[in-house]
């Protein structure tokens, strides 16, 4: 909203409104009103939630071998980090841009159904919350809302890249002046480094590039799916998902400015596509809203995210990669949340096995994985076979969150360097 009435003061020569049509000062300002917003309305937030006594009824020392004791910490405090992002978004934003559009529906679609699953827990007394097939629903809706916005909107567009060449070596590379609507995406570590969903489907003929389209959607509701399961499994210890989120947005932050800007994209050889400079704004907020909440999220915590935060922000990273066009890189950029989740899957299916042979075993100690590592083999239960009971030696949380954070960090920086190994 501010963002056209400066438009408007910049018309009638007004001091300073100029700053307004600037990407890096909004982004800056982004950054500031949602870490402010976070720190100075959390911290109230959380009295009411405390005076309400909206708080976690499940977590409590017995899983945790230096008795942290998690019972009565208030929760649902992914509200002050959609907040956080909504109010700067709103303000700064440019609110036709499609990509901004996308990115608030995917907040508020998600924030709520997170939301849902939380009020069923807290007030209905039910702590398995909303029923699984419920969330994956709602997760398979936003998938089909991206994908087909994404598909038909005719401002979704992309400008490739054209080599030209002397003498048969490559001596520059340029984006082709046309727009076009395509089903290419980044794929890391090789040389030609776009690669065409239609080609998976060229046998269809002429049909390919619709058929293409429609595997595009496919990836994109596994996608959201995927990485907002990750997030929530990751969600598990002080500060955690909230860091590795945080670390994530700036990535995608990165990828996304260079994604909007010709020489940047032209330098870097990736696909232009006009327009994704707004999701830099948002993306700010996104990180300002998440270190603002690292305020009283961190250990101990003050405030724990819940499933309205943490499916949020992982449908948040999933649409912002599937934007830019770099979801191919999901697997590098948010490898916690691919480590988190394949532990569950390891742990129930080498379970069921064991089960159908009338045998009790388990792959790891606890999972998700991160709970792998401060359990004692004291706290085993001596009937069951595990696979992994190394390390012996159990860590503080707040350590295991740090060493989290530190390979997101480096995850981090190995997919921004697939931008030039190829």
């Amino acid at each position: 909203m501010l963002y056209y009435l400066f438009q408007y003061l910049e018309k009638v020569d007004f001091p300073g409104a100029g700053m307004f049509g600037y990407v890096s000062f909004r982004s800056l300002m982004a950054v500031i009103l949602a870490l402010l917003i976070s720190v100075i309305w959390g911290g109230k937030f959380i009295d009411f939630l405390r005076e309400k006594q909206i708080t976690e009824t499940q977590r409590d020392a017995s899983i945790d071998p230096f008795n942290v004791n998690k019972k009565g910490v208030p929760t649902m405090g992914g509200i002050i980090i959609i907040i956080s992002i909504l109010i700067p978004c709103l303000l700064l934003g440019k609110l036709h841009n499609i990509y901004m559009i996308l990115m608030l529906i995917t907040t508020i679609w998600l924030g709520a159904l997170g939301f849902l699953d939380d009020y069923i827990k807290v007030f209905k007394k039910d702590k398995e919350g909303l029923h699984g097939k419920f969330k994956i629903i709602g997760q398979i809706g936003l998938g089909l809302i991206v994908g087909l916005t994404l598909y038909l909107s005719p401002a979704v567009v992309i400008r490739e890249n054209m080599e030209i060449q002397r003498a048969g070596e490559v001596v520059d590379v340029v984006h082709k002046n046309e727009s076009v609507k395509s089903t290419k995406t980044t794929i890391p570590f090789f040389k030609n480094n776009n690669f065409d969903y239609a080609d998976l489907v060229g046998f269809l003929g002429d049909k390919a590039q619709i058929a293409g389209w429609f595997l595009f959607v496919a990836i994109t509701i596994f996608v959201v799916t995927a990485v907002s399961n990750g997030a929530n499994l990751n969600d598990g210890m002080d500060g955690m998902a909230a860091g590795n989120s945080a670390i994530i947005g700036l990535t995608l932050g990165i990828l996304a400015y260079v994604s909007s800007h010709v020489q940047y994209a032209e330098y870097l050889n990736i696909m232009y596509i006009p327009g994704t400079e707004e999701l830099v704004i948002y993306i700010s907020a996104f990180i300002g809203a998440l270190i603002g909440f690292l305020w009283y999220n961190a250990f101990p915590a003050q405030i724990f995210m819940g499933d309205t935060g943490s499916l949020t922000i992982g449908g948040i990273i999933a649409v912002l990669a599937i934007i830019i066009h770099k979801e191919l890189l999901i697997p590098v950029l948010c490898g916690v949340f691919l480590a988190e989740n394949l532990s569950v899957i390891l742990q129930v299916r080498y379970y069921k096995k064991g089960k159908r042979h009338g045998v009790i075993q388990r792959m790891f100690k606890r999972t998700p994985i991160h709970d792998h590592f401060r359990t004692t083999v004291a706290q085993l239960d001596p009937n069951c076979k595990y696979v992994f009971t190394k390390p012996k030696n159990v860590f503080h949380e707040s350590k295991i969150t740090v060493r989290f954070w530190i390979i997101t960090i480096i995850l981090a920086a190995i997919t921004i360097i697939t931008l030039k190994i190829r």
